[in-house]
């Protein structure tokens, strides 16, 4: 019984899809050409450059969270929808949630390991404890 509990919940969790582990693969914004104004060096943590672009057909001055690029270099970076004025807030094409396709089978394989851990603690509860036999 429990394992075809275990098998029922692995079956609905691969049809469920991607958004059952919090994966989405959509972008929340829309995509620009940008141009780095202030490089930020990678030392440390929370590396933030300045860049600039062209929005809803107005330059835009922005933050990118990351670092490591040259100054004037072009960068693809995703505007947030509904962004105003100077100090919006981007991030890199390639920084999106979801870009990373290794979670949704990760997170089945440690659905699948839930799943036969508590089948397997089911079985021991079930069982009972076992007497040792004097010989």
């Amino acid at each position: 019984m429990a394992a075809g509990a275990g098998l029922l919940v692995i079956f609905l969790a691969w049809f469920a899809g991607p958004g059952l582990f919090g994966i989405s693969n959509d972008t929340q914004g829309t995509t620009v050409r940008a141009e780095v104004l202030e490089p930020a060096p990678c030392t440390g943590g929370g590396a933030s450059e300045k860049v600039k672009f062209e929005f809803g057909g107005k330059p835009m001055e922005g933050s990118l969270n990351g670092c490591g690029h040259g100054k004037g270099e072009r960068v693809d970076v995703v505007v947030p929808d509904g962004a105003s004025g100077d100090g919006v807030s981007v991030h890199a094409v390639d920084a999106t949630a979801g870009a990373s396709d290794a979670r949704r089978p990760l997170g089945l394989a440690l659905l699948v390991f839930s799943c036969f851990a508590g089948g397997m603690y089911v079985f021991l509860v079930l069982r009972g404890p076992r007497v040792p036999v004097a010989a």
